[in-house]
């Protein structure tokens, strides 16, 4: 019943354009495009093209825990010998909000986007749509399916697993371990919490000693500290520099 369900959708549904771009980007025609739409409708957004005040929060919450899994299962297998604190770090790596967001890009997800949101898009946006999609592909196709999606049409196609193993980008860790070699104490401040564009966004800064040394504005506070503490170390004179000193292999 599902083949058929398919087969209509990506010939004679209304939805027929909406199911070949999925096809080209899942690799297979869902038999219920109702989920997909749905995995593109943000909260900020009263999408028209849906009814309802529904949006793909509740779909985003269910693949980031799925991804979270799949991920520790493909590190678990890949590196064998990577102790749980290696493995923690490379979850986190391809987990994170700025993972997900280059993942949504070079998926071509804004359009999708564009298409369900009529409203400009935040770079955030990319990264909560992988993870409904992500939701929305396990609720689809179980958790086999959804694995060998993650693993081949996400993981493989647009992350350098390789690159990512020896790349340092928690500023704040990097911030943390400065002020410690030198005696310092590190803190963070939310100056303002503010609606933009309907959503909450935080001014957050960084404090070094009680002093402020950078500033930065995201929708997500733990964002905004990992900004704010890669603009200190760049102040410092050391962003740059360790950056390098983590990428280069030994």
């Amino acid at each position: 019943m599902k083949t058929l369900f398919r087969l209509y959708n990506y010939y004679f549904s209304a939805d027929k354009d909406l199911a070949r771009k999925l096809y080209r980007l899942l690799g297979f025609t869902p038999y219920n495009l109702k989920l997909f739409k749905l995995a593109f409708a943000h909260k900020s957004t009263l999408s028209t093209k849906l009814q309802g005040a529904q949006n793909n929060e509740r779909l985003e919450f269910l693949g980031d825990a799925v991804l979270g899994t799949i991920v520790a299962e493909y590190l678990f297998k890949k590196y064998p010998n990577g102790d749980e604190g290696f493995l923690t770090k490379m979850r986190s790596k391809i987990v994170q909000r700025k993972s997900l967001n280059e993942i949504g890009d070079k998926m071509g997800l804004d359009m999708l986007l564009m298409e369900y949101n009529p409203t400009r898009l935040s770079r955030s946006m990319l990264g909560n749509a992988v993870e409904a999609l992500v939701g929305a592909v396990y609720l689809e196709c179980g958790y086999r399916k959804t694995k060998r999606f993650i693993i081949r049409r996400m993981l493989q196609s647009y992350l350098n697993i390789h690159e990512l193993e020896t790349y340092d980008d928690n500023y704040k860790s990097q911030l943390l371990e400065w002020c410690q070699k030198n005696g310092q104490t590190v803190s963070y401040k939310v100056l303002a919490r503010y609606k933009f564009e309907k959503r909450d966004r935080f001014k957050v800064a960084v404090m070094v000693d009680g002093k402020k040394m950078a500033v930065a504005d995201d929708f997500n506070k733990k964002s905004a500290e990992q900004t704010a503490s890669e603009r200190a170390l760049s102040s410092i004179g050391i962003g740059k520099d360790k950056k390098k000193k983590k990428s280069v292999r030994v």
